[in-house]
């Protein structure tokens, strides 16, 4: 009798029976669809020549010479330490890899 109480008291899930990785896929994909409209652009796409060193977020401006010799000592330095964000300890070391001292008083930064 306690048997038989405790199979009718047993769940069983199988989760195996409805597999959501085996659904059909839905999307359609891009060379299936055949563009209908009307090409806009006149002349051939161009490939454009980015600068590497250049982080795209500072708004491409025109660096100065010690600035680029600066973002490729960083670059380097993060690809050979693998560090994606060096310390300000490790870009000070870098600073002073590149032959920078501190040689005079400190000053105001001018903004």
């Amino acid at each position: 009798m306690v048997k038989q109480a405790e199979m009718e008291t047993q769940l069983i899930v199988n989760r195996r029976m409805d597999d959501r990785r085996n659904v059909q896929e839905r999307r359609v994909k891009v060379a299936e669809t055949e563009f209908e409209g009307q090409e806009r652009r006149k002349t051939p796409r161009r490939k454009v020549e980015r600068r590497r060193q250049i982080d795209p977020t500072t708004c491409e401006r025109d660096y100065s010479d010690d600035e680029i010799e600066f973002m490729k000592e960083m670059d380097d330095y993060k690809r050979r330490s693998g560090r994606q964000f060096p310390t300000w300890s490790e870009v000070l070391e870098v600073l002073r890899s590149m032959g920078y001292r501190q040689v005079a008083e400190p000053a105001e930064l001018k903004f």
